[in-house]
Formats: C-alpha cells, structure tokens, sequence
C-alpha cells in the first residue's frame, strides 16, 4: 500500500511485490511455530474488547486451536506460493501494487476469518473480502469483460450476503450471542418455533451459497476468472472455502430445522451434479476448473448437511491443494500459448512436463483414486452415506466419475496429441512458475502422511463403498482415457445431439433463465418506479412550480404603485380568507332560517 504512483515512477512497482511476500513469508512462518506450540493442547479464547454501548457488548472472541491456527498455516502458505506465482505471470504488468496489496487483504481477511468466533464479526470479514473480490477480479478495468466480471461477482455475492445478514440479526435475540461455541451450546437445548427455525436456517445456508458458488448463485465464479490467474489460485481454493467454513461452524444451528439441513443438501447435490456436467461441456480451460470448484463446494454441502462436519474440514484441505496445484498448472500454459480454448492446444507433454506432471498430480489429488488425499475424504464421506443416503452415495460416486473423466479431457486436449499452431512453440516457463508449483506437487503428494501424522485418516471404512468409489474414478478415467487419448477418435468429440451439448455448455441456460425472470421483473419494476417518478412525483412538483410563475406572471399586472390599490387589493383578501373561514357558519345560519 505504501507504492503510490509517486514511489513507483522512481523505483517501479516491483519493490511493492517483494516487500509483500516478504511479509507473507513471516506469516507463514509464525503461523508453523503457533502451530507446533498449541499441537495437541485444548482451545484457547482471547477477547478483544471493542465496543460496549446501550447493552450491546461488541468483543471479539479470538479462538486459537490447531484448526484455526492450521487454517492460517495454510492460508498464508497458498499466498506466498501464488505471489511467487505472480512474480512471473505478472512480470511486465505495472499494477503489482494493486495487485499485491488486495493479495495481502485477502490473506489478512482470511485469517481473521478462521481466527474469529464470532458470526458478527465474521459477517463483516466477509463482506471485507467480497469487496477484495470486486477489486481483485477488476484490476484490468479497461477491459469490458474484466469489468462484467467483477460487477456481476460483487452483485451476486451480495444477494447471499442479503439473507445471511437478516440471520445474523435475527439469531442474537433468539440465542443471546454470536459466538459460535455458544451458539453450538445453546443449539442443543433450544426450542424454536419451526418455522422461525426455518427461516433462521435458510437465511444462514443463503450466506454460504454464495461464497462457494452454490446454484443458483454459482455464475460468478466463472465470470471471476476474468481476473489475473494468480488470484484464481486463492480464489478457487481458500476463497470459496470461506463460505463452507461458516457453514460447518453454523451446522448446530442449521441443524435445528430439518428443512434447513435438506435444503443444505438439496442445493449441495444439485450443484455437484449440475457443475460437474457443465465441466465436461467447456471449451475454456479456465472455466472447466471454476465449475469443478462448484461441484466440490456441493459435496462440502452435502457432508455438513448430513453431519459430517470433520470430513468436510479434511476435504476442503486436501482439496485446496490438489485445485490449487490445477490452476498453476493450467495458468503457466496459458501464459505462453496466449489462448485458454482447448481446441486450440494440444501435444504440450513434451514440451511442458512440469506443468504435465503437475497437472497429472493435481488431478489424482482431487479425484477417489487411491492413495492420494482426497481418496480418503471422500472414501470417508461415502462410508458415512452408504447406510442412511444410499442416494446421496450414488451422487458422490456419479460427481467423481465425472471429474475424472474432465480432468482426463483437459489433460488430453491440452497435453495429449499433436503440437498445433498455438503450441508449436511453447516451451517450459521460467522459476517464479516451476518453483511453487514443485512445491505444491510435494505438499500434494504427501497429503495423506499428513493425515496420517495429524490422526485425521477414517478409522473405519465401507470396503463396498470404498471400492465403488475406486470403481467410479477408474470408470472416469478410463473412459476419458479412450476418448481423449486416442488420436483415431476425431477432435472436437461429439458426443450426443449438438442441442443436448449446447444445453450443458451454456450452463443449463441459466443466465437466458435469469434475463427472463429476475433481470425482466427488475427492469420492470425499475419501469413502473420511473414512470411514476418522471409523471406523478415531478409532474406534482412541476405542477407547483407552473401554478406559482403564472401566480407571479399574473400579479406582476397589479403593481401599478397607487396606495389605494394596494388597500382594496388586501382588503379583499382579508374578505375572501374570512369567507372560506366562516363558511360552515354559514351553512348552519341558512338551515336555521330555512
């Protein structure tokens, strides 16, 4: 913040970046030595006294345990690896300032987030990194699209933020507090009125839906990647994990309406289901990534609607790193290749096989294939289904067959094949790419010693839902294997009716959907409300303002300096005022003559 346009033209914006991560490296190094001091020993609450006034104590209870600590550990540990990242995607941009210091709110938010415990404070946080979004997403102002973008982010977040903001209001008469432990505490005892249960509970899940780009307010991620890719990074893995991290603290609360839990389910599994397909539809690489994000978010709803809210924490972990690793992968090609269509990549293993391997490792981090991180998650996550959602199991088995079968077809449209025009001369980028992402490779492969050192693997699992599971991702890759990798089967691969393909390309038609519906009942309105305003309100007041100049038009006439004129003139209005005046005496005195 301190590189204005003053220091830059003497020193650049370089110095601006460096002090930056700098600065993020001290982060994450105190964050591992808070870590490795309150490993294995109970919570800790701090309280910041803020503001106390008129019966309303606004103290900010800090919690620090291994899990809120850890958070930050790897919050700070993604920025500094993304900031690296951006030494070099960003290497001949003269926005590093910007960039860099709305990178560094976002690490400050983030942390602040995991740290508070407090539902008021977080709300606020919240709304602290919606803004960092808008301004992150626009740093390229001058373009239309960029411009979209981050309007259309900020607009839609705030929808979310709307309903969570009534929540969080209407929870603190209900519950006396706003701090998570004792809502918790408080859940397990309380006897609400189901439908203001309800109606608590879906103005909480709302919030949420939002910051993880849950249906229907899921287009923004999309639109988001408009923003440098080294932001894309943060944003497609600890961002929207913002969101399911208030989530999981408010599952006791949600958990008291029974609709507040389906609906959690209901919009988790829609979304999973509906993103992963539209993934596989995508022609930008960048755009196959934001709804694979989506589809992830929707399994993170399902686990803490069905009350399994330790599994949803370990599969936010192993899942940041995995989509973390993608997106550094996916941005050094795009990078250099200049295009992010897959039909115009192709043939980049031999010449990009870092960024390959790379790519290769994320995906098998994120998808059920066995041993990799969230194998484990989501092998827990299907155990705790098989019995009571056989359903739900069948959507978490159909959700990862279908990524691994996108993810095949990323790999192969972009590395697989021949060398195109695009690609002819695309070579392996320089450190500031390589070194986070060797970095984040090893973090990604050691993710289940991790949770091994850390007692965070199941304790038990459903060999039968475990080995559907293995079923489901071989099925995936296979089949993508067979049709991305096989050089015989012609490119773009038509699979289906052109019409069905356009109908999970374009999203479900959902932006047609909300121009005919939401976009046209506000237009309308905003009709009617100018209408109103143009004809009735400054038709009233213009109609003032006519009768008074003819008023002064017409009197000006008697102004003809003769006293005596004055006189009459006064003398018959004071006549005319007691007429009006007396005038129901009047009416009274003609009756009784009468």
């Amino acid at each position: 913040m301190l590189w204005f346009p003053a220091v830059t033209r003497r020193t650049g914006p370089r110095p601006s970046g460096y002090l930056n991560a700098i600065f993020t490296f001290l982060a994450f190094v105190h964050g591992v030595i808070a870590l490795t001091a309150i490993w294995n020993q109970p919570a800790q609450h701090q309280f910041i006294p803020w503001l106390n006034v008129a019966g309303l104590d606004l103290t900010i209870p800090v919690e620090i345990s291994s899990v809120t600590v850890g958070a930050t550990v790897l919050i700070t540990g993604l920025n500094l690896l993304a900031q690296i990242y951006a030494f070099g995607y960003m290497e001949m941009d003269w926005g590093w300032a910007r960039f860099f210091s709305l990178m560094g709110l976002f690490e400050a938010g983030m942390c602040g987030l995991v740290l508070c415990n407090s539902l008021f404070f977080s709300y606020m946080i919240l709304e602290v990194l919606t803004l960092g979004t808008y301004l992150l997403v626009g740093l390229w102002f001058n373009q239309s699209l960029v411009v979209t973008g981050a309007r259309d982010a900020f607009l839609t977040k705030r929808v979310g933020d709307l309903f969570l903001l009534m929540g969080v209001v209407a929870i603190l008469p209900l519950a006396g507090t706003w701090n998570f432990d004792e809502l918790a505490v408080w859940a397990q005892t309380a006897h609400l009125d189901p439908t203001v249960a309800t109606l608590l509970a879906l103005a909480l899940i709302a919030g949420p839906m939002g910051k993880c780009a849950q249906f229907p307010l899921h287009l923004w991620l999309d639109e988001a990647m408009e923003g440098p890719l080294p932001a894309t990074i943060l944003r497609n893995t600890v961002v929207v994990e913002t969101g399911a991290w208030i989530l999981i603290k408010l599952q006791p609360v949600i958990a008291l309406s029974p609709i507040g839990l389906k609906a959690t389910i209901i919009v988790g599994a829609a979304t999973a289901v509906g993103a992963s397909l539209i993934a596989i539809a995508q022609i930008d690489i960048k755009r196959t990534l934001s709804y694979i994000v989506s589809s992830y978010m929707g399994l993170v709803f399902i686990a803490v609607g069905t009350g399994q809210t330790d599994t949803a924490l370990t599969l936010v972990f192993a899942y940041s790193l995995a989509m973390g690793l993608l997106v550094m992968s996916i941005g050094s090609v795009v990078w250099n290749s200049i295009t992010q269509d897959v039909r115009s990549l192709g043939g980049l293993w031999g010449k990009r096989p870092i960024s390959a391997i790379s790519f290769i490792v994320g995906s098998a981090g994120l998808v059920g294939l066995p041993p990799f991180g969230c194998f484990w998650t989501l092998s827990e996550l299907a155990s705790g289904l098989w019995e009571t959602h056989p359903l739900l199991l069948g959507i978490v088995l159909f959700v990862n067959g279908v990524t691994a079968f996108g993810l095949v077809r990323v790999f192969g449209l972009v590395f697989g094949g021949k060398p195109k025009q695009m690609t002819e001369r695309s070579p392996e980028v320089h450190w500031p790419f390589i070194l986070p992402m060797m970095i984040l490779m090893g973090f990604t492969l050691h993710v289940p010693h991790l949770l091994a050192a850390w007692q965070l693997l199941p304790a038990s699992l459903n060999y039968t839902a475990t080995g559907l599971l293995v079923v489901s991702t071989a099925i995936g890759i296979g089949t993508g294997s067979f049709v991305y990798l096989n050089e015989k089967w012609e490119k773009p691969v038509r699979i289906g009716s052109e019409s069905l393909q356009d109908f999970f390309a374009y999203d479900f038609y959902t932006a047609q959907l909300y121009r005919v519906t939401v976009i046209f009942a506000v237009g309308l309105v905003a009709q009617i409300i100018s209408w109103v305003d143009r004809n009735l309100v400054d038709g009233f007041v213009n109609l003032i303002g006519l009768a008074t100049v003819f008023g002064g038009q017409s009197l000006k006439y008697n102004v003809n300096g003769q006293t005596q004129f004055y006189a009459l003139t006064i003398l018959f209005g004071v006549a005319l005022l007691g007429l009006i005046v007396s005038w129901p005496l009047l009416v009274r005195l003609s009756l009784i003559v009468g």
